[in-house]
């Protein structure tokens, strides 16, 4: 492995999600590959920014509305319905983003790996708060980035794009 690819971050696989993802959400969730996904500002999304142990950004993780209201229903087991009033209305409920928020900090583990550079979630940026325009240029580089439509079952689908960025 040369230098440089030492110092990026682990790029997860669809699998690597899948079963974190299920085992956090207690639930059998389903993916498939999806078109790259960078945000909607007329919806709103929740941008999660991993930073190594010298606080340089790393990875940046986009989730859309309806995920990010149904991941963090679904981890607190929190019903369906409330997640859905939550897309209705376009924004989370102080609960919704707490939850979602221990979600993403929990899928830092999906970015380490022993011999890389050791991430952690440092930001999140919920529905309602856009991030700077350099973890939105973050979330929209191409190569290295994982694609998903994830579907928690009994609450619903949305996109989930992973991206590492250094």
């Amino acid at each position: 492995m040369s230098a440089d690819l030492d110092q990026l971050v682990r790029a997860p696989g669809a699998a690597d999600v899948r079963e974190l993802l299920t085992g956090l959400l207690g639930r059998d969730v389903t993916l498939e590959p999806s078109d790259g996904f960078t945000g909607d500002a007329a919806t709103g999304s929740t941008f999660a920014v991993y930073v190594d142990d010298q606080l340089t950004t790393r990875a940046v993780a986009v989730v859309d509305l309806p995920l990010s209201a149904y991941a963090g229903a679904a981890v607190g087991l929190l019903p369906a319905g409330g997640a859905q009033d939550a897309v209705a209305e376009r924004d989370l409920t102080p609960i919704l983003k707490e939850n979602l928020a221990e979600v993403l900090n929990v899928m830092a583990a999906l970015l380490n790996e022993e011999g890389r550079p050791h991430v952690k979630l440092a930001d999140v940026h919920h529905v309602g708060s856009w991030p700077s325009p350099q973890v939105c240029a973050d979330a929209a580089a191409t190569g290295r980035r994982l694609d998903l439509t994830v579907t928690i079952p009994l609450y619903g689908a949305g996109r989930l794009s992973i991206v590492g960025v250094r």
